[in-house]
């Protein structure tokens, strides 16, 4: 609690700023970009951008951060011309993203000053042997525009920490002198972020956060619906970090008021632009090319782009070698496949590592590579070194290191903890390999332990998900088990070794055998140049073939990822994914450690077992013959049910859905019964919510079949939409 009393007590109050601007205007425009990660030379540009704000009254111009890194045009002078191109482009405020730190906490601060535009973050702090000291910068920043006062809070995601690299954040002997406000239940965040907007209240007439949190489950409970949901008083929320494309979407704050939530995608697909009408409602949309094709360029911006993208592809088009086919990451609709799931720039990454040191006569045995750190969209033909670039962004470090098996093992471990039945989610951290292969179990739950900061602190303290890990023998070339106790050396970069980058922490204890070999591109550069070479156009090119192992946009096969937790239960059938996402949730389980028995009956004892797991009641389990005891007691207690079910006895589909009904205090019923064989309120409750449905006869009629016995492979559908539901 004295952290957090500290917090609020530092957090440092700002100076309002005022805009000039026409007084003919009764509304006013909020344009805003997030995630642009240094794609300048997109059809949307700064030179665009600012003609647009120039095309405008009343207009403010904000970004929610992850503009300075994700191209060479970033990394080649750590971001310094992006800012001069936002200066330019007449940005009025920024919030910093968690990749604003990817040069180093002095690359962060030289941002901050080389930009004429303020930067904003109630939740990133100067710390002092783990107490809080002022904020960093200030909390947020008002703007008055044509008589209207605008406060805009920047908030900073927590994931910073191990999404850029926590060493950024601590001193010379590994003790950390910056913060950023987070808690495990989000309750610290929350905070200080209401803290802020009652602040901010005093002095403006509308309030928007301006955050880098972003949407994705994977970010609970740092991301943005949690911070509006757990907080009054923001009329708006401009998001990043997430990469989501959201036009506008109205999310309910603490007190039940719509706040506006809105999100650009990514690398200036769009811009956004929020709009306060003079009835005081806010919209919010999202513009693309089509809608700014016809604005006028900045000519001055223009001039920037131009001579930065010419140094940049002098400097980095050189050609070092061809591909027969495409490197990718991406699938069909735009998921970030590497963050979940072998792709072949993940394999050619860690491939590239493994041959760096293999090629230096180095003992190498495995090589990792994080999928945050592979950034390309498609890239086929000509390789050069700014296609490298376009892969590996960070400017990263190889080396090597001699560790356990023991620690690859959590390494692996840990890379895999967000991966999902639903594969929904995307982690920064996940692991490609070259020298070793491995098996998720994506049903088992992740129980690896972390700190408050999201950085490894030891194994899981359930069952390791991750199986079947095999290291390739450099001498017979046959995959053997990993040897927990055995020594083995790991190639891979500072940022994940070294740094503590996306968390692995596990590695402290490792012998380095050599470091600060080669920077990632390089590296990558020079595992191009070992391909054999073909005459192309009349010069011999080192050539990677259509028929090689990165042919498959999704990767060779290394890492196998089981979906399905029992042998019964086939990726195929229906209620797969059902089965497969109560399992990672701890929710049901089998009949036996590898059965599911879907088409086996359900009884009342397991019925309501899964009813109140789902829903959240803390019910001990018993042992033994009488182990739902607890749960049917429980169902008496609230009302479910007026005599205790007989645990073993099967359970109607008509009487689960009255008790269901009754424990999520569901209600109505659609607009037309469209049953021949029942009207029970509590049926149609649960029909109406998207529940449960009935059944198609041959004769065209529909039947719910209350009286028959409700069987494992529909309960398994069924608790996954009640527990969606109550989130």
């Amino acid at each position: 609690m004295r952290r957090f009393t500290a917090l609020l007590l530092t957090l440092v109050m700002v100076v309002s700023m005022t805009v000039t601007v026409s007084a003919e205007q009764s509304e006013v425009t909020v344009l805003y970009t997030n995630d642009v990660h240094s794609y300048i030379t997109e059809d949307i540009t700064y030179s665009r951008l600012a003609g647009l704000k120039e095309s405008l009254e009343n207009v403010l111009l904000v970004d929610a951060g992850d503009h300075i890194q994700g191209t060479a045009y970033g990394s080649m002078d750590s971001g310094k011309t992006i800012i001069d191109l936002m200066n330019a482009a007449g940005y009025d405020l920024a919030t910093l993203g968690n990749h604003e730190f990817d040069y180093g906490m002095e690359g962060c601060m030289n941002v901050v000053e080389w930009a004429e535009f303020p930067y904003v973050s109630c939740n990133f702090y100067h710390e002092k042997d783990g107490v809080v000291g002022d904020n960093v910068l200030n909390a947020y920043e008002v703007f008055e525009v044509d008589g209207v006062k605008i406060a805009f809070i920047g908030i900073t995601t927590p994931e910073s920490f191990t999404k850029s690299t926590p060493a950024y954040f601590q001193d010379e002997n590994g003790n950390y002198i910056y913060g950023i406000s987070a808690g495990e239940d989000g309750a610290e965040l929350y905070a200080v972020v209401q803290y802020a907007i009652d602040l901010a209240s005093e002095e403006a007439d509308y309030v928007i956060a301006l955050g880098h949190l972003g949407d994705d489950l994977a970010s609970d409970p740092w991301n943005s619906e949690d911070v509006i949901a757990n907080t009054s008083g923001l009329d708006a929320f401009i998001d990043g970090h997430s990469h989501s494309v959201v036009p506008m979407k109205e999310v309910a704050d603490k007190n039940g008021d719509a706040v506006v939530l809105t999100q650009t995608g990514e690398y200036f697909g769009s811009i956004g632009k929020l709009t306060i009408a003079a009835d005081g409602k806010i919209s919010a949309e999202l513009l693309d090319i089509e809608d700014v094709d016809d604005v006028a360029l900045d000519e001055e911006v223009k001039a920037i782009e131009d001579k930065w993208v010419e140094k940049i592809e002098a400097d980095l088009n050189r050609v070092v070698g061809y591909a027969d086919l495409t490197f990718d990451n991406y699938d069909a609709n735009g998921k970030r496949l590497v963050r979940m799931q072998s792709t072949n720039t993940g394999d050619f990454a860690a491939d590239a590592l493994y041959y760096l040191f293999d090629n230096m006569d180095m003992d190498v045995d495995v090589a990792i590579m994080n999928g945050g750190g592979v950034r390309n969209k498609a890239i086929s033909g000509w390789l050069t070194y700014l296609s490298c670039k376009d892969i590996h962004t960070f400017g990263n470090v190889a080396c090597l290191q001699t560790i356990t098996g023991q620690q690859l093992l959590d390494a692996l471990e840990w890379g895999s903890r967000d991966v999902d039945p639903k594969h929904e989610k995307e982690s920064g951290g996940f692991l490609h390999t070259s020298g070793v292969k491995y098996e998720i179990n994506s049903y088992i739950p992740s129980t690896v332990q972390m700190d408050d900061k999201g950085v490894w602190t030891g194994g899981p303290t359930g069952e390791y998900r991750v199986k079947n890990v095999q290291v390739l023998n450099n001498e017979t070339g046959v995959y053997e088990p990993l040897d927990l106790d055995a020594k083995y050396n790991l190639a891979g970069y500072n940022y994940t070794l070294r740094d503590l980058g996306d968390g692995f922490a596990m590695f402290n204890g490792a012998v380095n055998v050599l470091d600060y070999v080669m920077t990632d591109y390089m590296v990558l550069a020079n595992y191009i140049a070992s391909f054999p070479k073909q005459d192309i156009e009349g010069t011999a090119y080192p050539v990677i073939g259509a028929d090689s192992v990165y042919a498959n946009i999704e990767g060779s096969g290394r890492i196998a990822i089981n979906h399905e937790p029992y042998t019964d239960v086939n990726s195929g059938d229906w209620f797969a994914d059902y089965v497969a996402a109560l399992s990672y949730e701890g929710v049901i389980g089998g009949m036996t450690a590898t059965t599911y028995e879907p088409s086996g009956t359900l009884t009342n004892g397991q019925a309501l077992a899964l009813l109140m797991r789902a829903h959240g009641e803390e019910v001990a389990q018993g042992e033994g013959a009488n182990w739902a005891a607890g749960y049917i007691e429980k169902a008496v207690e609230l009302g479910l049910t007026e005599e205790p079910l007989a645990q073993d006895e099967a359970i109607s589909r008509g009487a689960f859905c009255d008790i269901a009904a009754k424990l999520y205090g569901l209600t109505g019923a659609p607009e037309q019964n469209k049953f021949t064989d029942t009207d029970d309120a509590e049926v149609l409750a649960l029909v109406a919510a998207g529940v449960i449905d009935g059944f198609a006869e041959d004769d065209g009629t529909y039947t719910f079949r209350a009286d028959d016995t409700l069987i494992r492979s529909q309960i398994a559908k069924i608790i996954y939409c009640l527990k969606n539901l109550a989130a």
